[in-house]
């Protein structure tokens, strides 16, 4: 490894440019080594995305250039075929509304109050006793649809009689 020989001075310099005084530290000319440093390593980045990116707009400029097109145009039919369906069906469904801030209030209030309930059923099972409470509630709930609905061959019938005709309600067909 290399050393370097720096040597240090004091000048007092006025507005004009003049040397006002100079020290004696560079009338002795003491020196101070200093080793020097390794270059830092050199750290390659891939970053291919960037360099796709930007080919791919040349290849659109080239494209555009081309066929006669304004590159706006070639730009925008690429990002259309790239989106999928079901964004175009958002957006779709976007543009027909006409009450976005109602709309948009609408989930984030939908948002809002997911994060509270799911706080308050969080500290609901954070209590010693509900939790096992709650756990015995649905095995005997579970238990008793079973007996009722489940176990005598008359009573299957009748339980999928009624899931179809509320089903036929729900669906609107008859």
């Amino acid at each position: 490894m290399a050393s370097t020989v720096r040597c240090l001075s004091s000048t007092i310099v006025d507005g004009s440019g003049r040397a006002l005084h100079q020290s004696a530290i560079t009338a002795s000319s003491q020196c101070v080594t200093i080793p020097t440093l390794p270059p830092p390593p050199v750290r390659f980045q891939i970053r291919a995305w960037k360099t796709t990116a930007h080919c791919q707009k040349i290849v659109r400029d080239v494209a555009a250039t081309a066929t006669g097109e304004a590159p706006a145009e070639v730009a925008a039919a690429a990002a259309a075929a790239e989106i999928p369906e079901i964004v175009k069906t958002i957006q779709e469904t976007w543009d027909k509304v006409e009450d976005k801030y109602a709309v948009t209030s609408l989930a984030v209030t939908g948002v809002i109050a997911l994060c509270v309930l799911t706080g308050m059923i969080t500290a609901i099972d954070r209590l010693p006793l509900v939790p096992g409470v709650l756990e015995l509630i649905g095995i005997g709930y579970t238990g008793w649809f079973v007996y009722q609905n489940l176990i005598f061959k008359p009573d299957r019938e009748a339980l999928i009689q009624k899931v179809i005709c509320t089903y036929k309600d729900i669906i609107g067909s008859s």
